[in-house]
């Protein structure tokens, strides 16, 4: 079921010109920004991908990708994307990129089975990135040093965009804080993980947590991850676990954290084998991509999404996704939206 939250006495400070110039604006500046600070290349990137090649990201394990037959390929079946977590890695290696440099595309895909809301929607547009990385930068100084570049991006975006539209006042922090899922875990025990994801935001504006996927203190994941892109299950120096996680800002508008990014440092042959073995999934190992990581035929690498509407919305404060993005919403949540004055592209 859908559900709407609307923001107490909500006034969109944009017309629907001036967000068409913002959203414009805001992919073109931050998509510079982002390339800049991490050296990426720009890439084409596929919106489907031929099914039982292991490409596809499986998200959470439980979204069913669209489907569709190719007549001129004997009714092969094609999936479009849930992201390209997997394709980047194939194609740093068909680019030969050398560690320290990467590549960035625009991600397209349809997730036919979200939940509808302010911030979920059926169309997912990111800014799919990854970058080649030396063995002995796989630890979590690494990860926090590419996540602090990334912020300094969404902070330029921010001062470029009030620069252009005064009235979108500035509200992120300066700084960017870190935290574990299950340092998160124990300081607020009796919340759920979404709360708890309130909270610290609420007293640090901008949050990475740390550590998604893999089982906590109370034998609960803070959140779900797939087994074979994202690092969860490497011990890190301070006993935890986790070499990935979510970048979340507090958002004002809707009185919540907002996730602006998963990303995280990408499993090896021994994370890959552990993760696989932790979700009873080993009979991946035979599919194209887990053949290739295990031969060792894929480079090291970092990488995750951000999301672009996301992105759009929280800089020109928008109360709803649909603000920032055209997509399909049910009919009595457009009625609500309009009359809350959220008006949907």
């Amino acid at each position: 079921m859908s559900k709407l939250t609307k923001p107490e006495g909500y006034h969109a400070l944009l017309d629907l010109k001036q967000t068409e110039i913002g959203i414009k604006k805001i992919k073109d500046f931050f998509l510079s920004s982002l390339s800049t600070e991490l050296r990426l290349r720009r890439v084409t990137a596929p919106l489907f991908v031929l099914r039982g090649l292991g490409i596809n990201d499986d998200l959470n394990g439980v979204e069913r990708p669209v489907t569709f037959p190719i007549k001129d390929m004997g009714e092969s079946v094609a999936e479009v994307v849930h992201s390209l977590a997997k394709w980047k890695r194939l194609t740093l290696a068909e680019y030969a990129v050398n560690p320290g440099f990467g590549i960035v595309t625009d991600m397209n895909a349809i997730r036919a089975d979200e939940e509808l809301d302010n911030l979920h929607s059926l169309y997912v547009d990111q800014w799919d990135w990854e970058r080649v990385m030396r063995r002995e930068d796989r630890n979590v100084a690494y990860l926090k040093k590419i996540v602090r570049k990334i912020y300094s991006a969404i902070l330029r975006t921010e001062f470029y965009i009030y620069e252009t539209f005064p009235q979108l006042k500035p509200y992120l922090p300066e700084d960017i804080y870190f935290i574990h899922s299950e340092e998160l875990r124990r300081m607020y025990p009796d919340a759920t993980p979404k709360e708890r994801e309130h909270l610290i935001c609420r007293e640090h504006g901008a949050v990475f947590i740390i550590g998604i996927g893999g089982r906590l203190g109370d034998g609960q994941e803070h959140d779900l991850r797939a087994p074979d892109y994202d690092d969860w299950s490497t011990p890190n120096e301070e006993g935890f676990e986790g070499l990935n996680g979510d970048l979340l800002v507090w958002y004002p508008v809707l009185g919540r954290s907002v996730e602006l990014s998963s990303m995280g440092i990408r499993v090896d042959k021994e994370s890959l084998l552990r993760q696989l073995a932790i979700q009873h999934k080993e009979e991946r190992c035979s599919l194209y991509f887990h053949r290739r990581l295990l031969e060792d035929s894929l480079p090291l690498s970092i990488g995750g999404g951000i999301g672009q509407s996301r992105l759009c919305m929280i800089l020109l404060h928008k109360g709803h996704i649909g603000e920032t993005q055209a997509s399909i919403w049910p009919d009595q949540m457009r009625r609500e939206c309009r009359e809350a004055g959220m008006m949907l592209i």
